[in-house]
Parts: structure tokens; sequence; C-alpha cells
């Protein structure tokens, strides 16, 4: 059985669960998403209010939108389009809008619908994995509604902050709170970058040392990683620049001017995707780059040992010719010397060691020894 390392395949294909034709608004859940868990949290300046609203009873939320300027609504799973339907008719959501939120696919964006804007960023797994969630959010004039297909999200600090009533958060109104989700949504990026810079650290070091037959597979593994992430980070500079230049009531200029953070944000990760990008490049230019100088050593050693042979297989040759010395006086007379396979012996010899010299001087072997030397130098030096 082959030992040579195999790829991860990158399923890369869409899956639309709607019949051709159908009606638009129509909602097909994913048969293997997970049963949806709807949690809810209101507060004011003041006070707060949290709990857990089983799937039958989304119409507690109305007494929620009356008692609090602020009430966040999130789902956690879209396995049962019902209570998609049932949140959407009782905040007014649009039924395009919904058929994104059970459609996992969508790039990031924002559209306008009335009374409240619908808006798609993804956010990157919370369990270590680079492929990135969708994270459906509605923003109304007195709600906040985001959808997730996966439980787990980055969303936990922000949690903490309305629970503990840190910061400005609880003294602002629906549009800080999209602001607070989208910009951790966004800065969970980072450490997952800083993941993929020691990955690329530690493939650069690993092409210098060893550069085996598992060295291409990790350089498509982290290309396909950063392709990955490129596709889910690059629309989201549009998404808020479109956020940033709405002219919607729902926003107001404060929380305009925390969004151009978001913005800044979202090109320094996209600069940091494509350094990346190229530096992984290099590396795998550097790997074949190293892989044919290491072949045309090979090709250097062997064609030296050939050509050091070729004397030595022309006097061998010529001794090796059955003529006999008795019938003729020139059918090679050496071959009765006293000390003639000696001789033979000696002369190969000095041919050797004079090509040898030769090689050198023409700096055809000379640097490769010193090379060779520098490098058994430097591991016995790194050795403890």
């Amino acid at each position: 059985m082959s030992s040579k390392p195999r790829r991860k395949k990158r399923r890369l294909r869409l899956h639309r669960r709607t019949h051709i034709g159908a009606a638009p608004g129509t909602l097909v859940a994913d048969p293997a998403a997970r049963a949806p868990h709807v949690y809810a949290i209101a507060y004011s300046q003041d006070t707060m209010f949290e709990r857990e609203i089983t799937a039958n009873h989304a119409h507690t939320i109305a007494p929620l939108l009356n008692e609090y300027p602020v009430v966040w609504v999130n789902v956690d799973g879209l396995g049962d389009t019902e209570v998609v339907q049932s949140l959407g008719r009782l905040l007014g959501l649009h039924p395009l809008a919904l058929e994104d939120v059970v459609n996992v696919h969508q790039r990031a964006k924002v559209e306008e619908y009335g009374d409240h804007l619908f808006i798609v960023a993804r956010m990157p797994g919370s369990d270590g994995r680079l492929d990135s969630e969708q994270l459906s959010m509605f923003l109304g004039k007195r709600f906040v509604v985001t959808f997730q297909d996966r439980p787990g999200d980055c969303l936990d600090s922000v949690r903490e902050r309305i629970r503990r009533s840190r910061g400005v958060l609880r003294g602002h109104g629906p549009d800080y709170l999209t602001y607070v989700l989208l910009d951790a949504t966004i800065d969970a990026y980072f450490p997952v970058l800083e993941q993929l810079s020691d990955r690329i650290d530690a493939l650069e070091e690993h092409v210098l040392a060893v550069s085996d037959d598992g060295t291409v597979p990790m350089i498509h593994d982290i290309k396909s990683d950063l392709l990955m992430l490129r596709r889910a980070v690059w629309p989201h500079r549009e998404m808020f620049n479109s956020l940033i230049r709405e002219t919607t009531d729902l926003i107001g200029d404060e929380t305009r001017v925390h969004l151009r953070d978001c913005y800044d944000h979202t090109v320094q990760l996209i600069d940091l995707i494509e350094i990346y990008r190229e530096v992984t490049a290099d590396i795998r230019d550097m790997y074949l780059s190293m892989v044919n100088q290491r072949t045309n050593e090979v090709m250097k050693v062997l064609t030296i040992i050939a050509t050091l042979f070729m004397p030595l297989t022309f006097i061998v040759g010529i001794y090796g010719m059955n003529f006999d010395p008795d019938t003729s006086p020139w059918n090679m007379p050496e071959l009765r010397a006293y000390y003639g396979y000696p001789i033979t012996m000696l002369t190969c010899v000095l041919i050797t060691i004079g090509m040898l010299i030769y090689f050198r001087k023409k700096r055809w072997i000379g640097k490769w020894i010193d090379r060779r030397n520098a490098e058994r130098d430097r591991a016995q030096a790194e050795t403890p």
C-alpha cells in the first residue's frame, strides 16, 4: 500500500433544495439540519430579560417588543421551516429574505425591505474549522433577529456584554447591536489568520529542512484554506460599504461611524489573505526550485561518475580484447610485461585523480562539496 499522503477533498457543490419554478419565498429545510433552538435577549439601560423560547411559543416574543427597546432573537438550527415562518409572520420579515435564510450558501450582502434590513455575514466556525457559516440578520426598529445553521458561534462576548452591562451597548438601539454582532464576526477571522500564519511559517521551515513528498499536499491545503477565507471575507467589504452609505433610518449616524471601523478591519483581513496567498505561492516556487536543484545535483554527480569511468572503461576495454601475442609481435606485446597489471591499475588511479583535480579547478564539484560540508557542520552545531 502506498504511503503517499492524500489531499483532503473540498466539496464546492451548491445544493439548491427548491424545485425549478417554485414560487418565490418557498422554504425548504435541509434534511440534515438540526432542530431550531430559539433564544431571546431583551434589554434596556437598566433591565434585561433572557430565556429560551420553545418552537411552538414564538408568539411570546411580541410582548417583549413592547416592553423593551431592544430585543435580540437568535435561532440555532434551520431544520424546521415552520419556526422560521412563524418568526417571519410575527415580525413582518420578507419571504424572499427568509428563503435566503434557509439556503445557507449566500454571500455577504445587505438588502432593504421597507421597515427592516436583511444582512448576511459569513462567520468562521467556532469548532476550529475553516469553512464559514452563514449568519443571517434582520434589523428592525426594535429588534434584531439572527439565524445560524450550526450551534456555537463567536458571539458569546456580545452576550456577556449585555448580561454584565459592560460598555455602552445597553444604552443604544438595535442598530448598535447589529454593529457589535458584525464587529465580533469580523474580528473572529483574525485568530483564524494567525493560525494560518503559523502553518505557513511551519511549512516554510519544513520546505527548507525536508521537502518530502508530503510538501505539495501541505501547500495545496493552505492555498485551499486561503481561497475559502477569501471567498467568505471579500464580499463583506461591499456589504459594510452599503451599510455605511445606506440612507435608511434604521441605522444612526453614530453607528455608521463604528461600521467604518468594521470596514477597515475587513480591508485588513483581505490584505492579510492576499499577502498569505503570495507567501504560499513563493513557498511553492521555492520548493519547486529546490526540487529542480536537487535533481540537477543528482544528475551532476551521476555525470561526473560516468565521466570518471569513461577512460577507465576505455583502458580495460583495450586490454580485454582477445589478441594472442604469440601469433604476432603487434598483438598487444605489453601483455607480457612483468609489471603490466600494476602499471595499468596505477594509470587508472592517476587518471581518476587527475580528472577530479581538473573538476575541482573548474568548480564543477567544489561548490557541491562545500555546500555539503556546510550543511553537515550546521547539523552538528544544532545537535544538542
